[in-house]
């Protein structure tokens, strides 16, 4: 009787292993990037685009948001020799899925996660009403002058999102903590 129960414990141990390489594969394919392209919004990681670029992730930014960030640009050039180039702009429901569940992964819950990134049409991303800036230069000269053309940081934890906040000219509301408000 012991060694029948063994080999079933046994069993049953093998057949969970077995699962495993499934469970990891259904993770990384719900966490992965491979599938995405230019039609997603997807800016590989380490690249950025300019406000000029023909991919939908600038062509599908919201009209007035993609103005007043060409505007902003023309003065960074002129007045700092600064570009202002983007690393995520419009994305795809599909893409900003991605984004929410490796963020799951990477910080523990869904909770924690939610700091960082939002669930699909939650994101202002996915309505083409956010930008995440490339560089610390740009960044920079948005949070001192973007006002200039309503373009404000959103959250204090995120010094890279930028939407349009408020009017040209106007002040930027106060920043949220982080994702969740």
């Amino acid at each position: 009787m012991v060694a029948v129960l063994g080999a079933l414990a046994l069993s049953v141990s093998l057949a969970a292993c077995a699962a495993v390489p499934t469970v990891v594969e259904k993770l990384t394919t719900a966490t992965s990037t491979a599938g995405l392209t230019d039609a997603d919004g997807y800016i590989p990681n380490g690249d950025s685009l300019t406000l000029t670029s023909d991919k939908p992730a600038v062509t599908k930014l919201d009209p007035e948001l993609l103005a007043a960030l060409r505007a902003a640009d023309r003065a960074a050039e002129d007045e700092r020799g600064i570009p202002i180039t983007i690393t995520d702009g419009w994305r795809s429901e599909r893409y900003q899925n991605v984004l929410f569940e490796r963020a799951v992964q990477n910080y523990g819950s869904e909770e924690e996660a939610s700091k960082w990134a939002k669930r699909g049409t939650d994101s202002a991303h996915v309505s083409g009403h956010a930008v995440d800036i490339a560089t610390a230069d740009a960044m920079d000269f948005l949070n001192r002058f973007g006002n200039r053309w309503g373009v404000c940081q959103v959250y204090a934890n995120e010094i890279w999102h930028f939407e349009l906040l408020t009017s040209p000219g106007g002040t930027c509301p106060p920043m949220a903590a982080d994702g969740r408000g």
